[in-house]
C-alpha cells in the first residue's frame, strides 16, 4: 500500500501540532481520479474514495473518524468542532475551529486555497476553503475570529496558504473584474491583462495572502500551483479546459497534538 506523502510548510513545523497538504501521490484511486482523490463528491468510486481518505487519516495518526471534513459551500461561514461529526451530518460551511488533540481538520480543494491556521502556543487550530468567493466574502478573516473566541491570540497565529492556482493560469472574465474592484479600488493590483479582450488574470494566492496579512495575521503562500503541476495536484480549471467529465480533489488537514 502506498503511503501518502503530503507537502509540510516550516512555518507551521511545531511540536505541538502536525499538518500536511497532501497531493495526489500515494493514492488508490484511477483514471482520472488517479492518486489519492479524497472527493465524495466527484464519480469515482466510493470505496476508493473512502480508502484515500482512510490513507490520510493515518498518515495524520488518527483514526478515520477524527479526520473531520465539511461539506463545502463557498461560504464565509466558520465551525467550531470538540468532536467528530458523522459524515451524514456535517455542516455547509467552509472552515473550522478546533482545540481538541487528536481531532484532524480538513479541506479540499482543486485550485481553491486551503489555508491551515495554528496557534501552536495555546493550541488552536483552523482550516479554511478559500476560493475567490469565500476569501471576498470574509472566510479568512471569520476563521481568525473564530479562533481566538476557544482562545487563541492573533499576533501568535500563523497561517500557510498551501497549493492553488496561480495568476499565470487564473483567467477570468469582466463580470468578476468589476465586482472585484467595486469591492476595493486597491483590488486592480491582483489582476494582469490576459489575451481575450475585457478578461484578467486574477492572482487568488496574492489575494489570499494579503488579506490574511492585514488582518495581522502572519501568513504565507508554499508557491505550488495546481494547475501548472498535473503529476502532483488534481486542477478544476484544467478539467475545465480539457472537457473531462470530472476531477478530483485533494485535501490539506492540520491537528492539535496530545
Amino acid at each position: 500500500m502506498n503511503t501518502p506523502i503530503p507537502i509540510r510548510s516550516d512555518k507551521l513545523d511545531h511540536p505541538n501540532t502536525t499538518h500536511g497538504f497532501y497531493t495526489r501521490k500515494g493514492g488508490a484511486s484511477n483514471g482520472i481520479y488517479s492518486g489519492l482523490n479524497v472527493g465524495l463528491g466527484s464519480d469515482d468510486d466510493r470505496e476508493t474514495v473512502l480508502e484515500n481518505r482512510h490513507r490520510v487519516a493515518r498518515s495524520m495518526g488518527v483514526n478515520d473518524e477524527n479526520l473531520v471534513m465539511v461539506y463545502q459551500v463557498h461560504s464565509a461561514d466558520v465551525a467550531f468542532v470538540a468532536k467528530p461529526w458523522n459524515m451524514k451530518d456535517r455542516p455547509k460551511l467552509d472552515a473550522m475551529v478546533c482545540c481538541t488533540p487528536d481531532i484532524a481538520i480538513g479541506v479540499m480543494t482543486a485550485d481553491c486555497g486551503p489555508v491551515l491556521f495554528q496557534d501552536a502556543e495555546n493550541g488552536i487550530i483552523g482550516a479554511a476553503h478559500a476560493g475567490w468567493k469565500g476569501a471576498t466574502g470574509g472566510i479568512l478573516e471569520n476563521t481568525v475570529s473564530a479562533m481566538e473566541t476557544i482562545g487563541a491570540e492573533r499576533e501568535n497565529i500563523t497561517a500557510v496558504l498551501g497549493p492553488t492556482i496561480s495568476q499565470k493560469h487564473y483567467e477570468v472574465g469582466p463580470e468578476f473584474v468589476d465586482n472585484l474592484v467595486s469591492l476595493n479600488t486597491s483590488n486592480d493590483q491582483y489582476l494582469n491583462p490576459s489575451t481575450k479582450p475585457d478578461h484578467a488574470m486574477f492572482d487568488l494566492p496574492g489575494y489570499i495572502v494579503d488579506r490574511l496579512t492585514a488582518d495581522g495575521v502572519a501568513a504565507s503562500w508554499c508557491g505550488d500551483c495546481t494547475y501548472a503541476d498535473e503529476e502532483q495536484f488534481f486542477s478544476y480549471r484544467r478539467k475545465t479546459h480539457r472537457n473531462e467529465a470530472d476531477y478530483g480533489r485533494q485535501v490539506s488537514v492540520i491537528k492539535i497534538n496530545p
